[in-house]
């Protein structure tokens, strides 16, 4: 290996140290640029109207923080009010589960309780692990510092991005060789496209979601339905497993109430589930990228292994971003024009012709 390989592979490995290290900090990054190539169709509209760009940043950012707050002053209230009920409802969970294992311990004979000595200690616990989640409460309220801080650059970079993205867009596009910068813009330019049309498409099924489930748990009867209805709607942004995950809440609620509720808030949900695959997504996602189901759960799977919780809700857009990439750069620019493989084939077609005449 020559001084210069050495060299530039001791860089490389480098580089992949500092991303690694800085992999947070990559993945706030994207985030703002996800959010502000959203806010910048807002923006775009308000300069059809003759408006100067930083005046219509600053009246796209007012009226999305003007709809976030309008929101949580509508929803928090009574978010509250039902958070604090469910302290009562873990002490009465608590009640009930002592309830069933008593009657459980009378009904099954002794020997099977003895192979399956879990069940004597199901709800001690259950306590324990309550007592758990309390005395970390404190080094939860400590970590939350560091998430407002994080949550503060990544506003403070997004609304940087908004005000002047052409600086930031033309350097990324300088990084590439120059008869492949006006490909990339227009890569850059789909992914743009795809990226709008994903977020619009979530935000509006979550918020179907919510309502749906809302409307069905008020119905039922199910305890604290605004909180689970929210989380529902949150949990859809995460694909596969979201969905899957917002039905455990409010089916362990009803039941304490009933178990027939609880199979009813399982056949609602799935109702619902099944509404938004065959409806609803079919009609506000026509201009979404195509993402496989496997991929799209591998994708959650694996970026939460490797960058936590936040790899879980960027999960999405970074698959969409990077099958974008692939497609165009690697599929249509590199491996359709590949033409050393036919050439090759050309030459061996041209010497088994010539040997088999040859033989005749």
């Amino acid at each position: 290996m020559r001084l210069g390989q050495l060299i530039g592979f001791l860089a490389l490995v480098i580089s992949l140290y500092i991303l690694w290290h800085i992999r947070q900090i990559l993945l706030v990054l994207f985030a703002a640029v996800v959010l502000a190539t959203v806010l910048n169709q807002l923006v775009k509209f308000f300069q059809r109207f003759h408006m100067k760009r930083g005046f219509a940043v600053a009246i796209s950012v007012v009226l999305v923080l003007g709809i976030i707050v309008g929101l949580f002053a509508l929803i928090v209230p009574r978010l509250i009010d039902q958070l604090q009920q469910f302290s009562d409802f873990g002490a009465m969970a608590l009640e009930r589960m002592r309830a069933w294992n008593t009657w459980l311990q009378n009904v099954i004979p002794n020997q099977l309780i003895e192979e399956i000595r879990s069940l004597r200690y199901l709800t001690q616990g259950l306590q324990s692990w309550l007592n758990r989640l309390i005395n970390n409460f404190f080094t939860w309220l400590s970590n939350s510092l560091n998430i407002v801080l994080t949550f503060l650059l990544f506003i403070a970079i997004t609304i940087m991005l908004l005000a002047n993205p052409s600086p930031y867009r033309q350097g990324f596009i300088m990084l590439f060789p120059a008869f492949y910068r006006r490909r990339v813009d227009e890569i850059l330019d789909k992914c743009e496209t795809s990226l709008v049309a994903w977020i619009k498409g979530t935000v509006f099924t979550m918020l179907i979601i919510a309502t749906l489930s809302y409307i069905g748990l008020l119905i039922l009867g199910v305890p604290l339905p605004l909180v689970n209805a929210v989380l529902a709607g949150l949990l859809e942004f995460i694909p596969n497993i979201g969905p899957t995950l917002s039905v455990i809440p409010p089916a362990l609620l009803a039941l304490l109430v009933a178990p027939w509720k609880a199979a009813a808030v399982v056949a609602l949900y799935f109702g619902i589930q099944q509404a938004e695959s065959l409806i609803v997504v079919p009609l506000i996602m026509e201009a979404q990228v195509s993402l496989l189901p496997v991929v799209t759960l591998l994708a959650v799977v694996v970026f939460a292994s490797f960058f936590g919780f936040l790899g879980i809700f960027l999960a999405v857009p970074l698959v969409i971003v990077l099958q974008i990439w692939i497609k165009e750069v690697l599929v249509k620019d590199i491996l359709n024009n590949w033409r050393g493989n036919e050439k090759d084939n050309r030459v061996k077609e041209v010497k088994t012709v010539d040997n088999s005449q040859d033989n005749s």
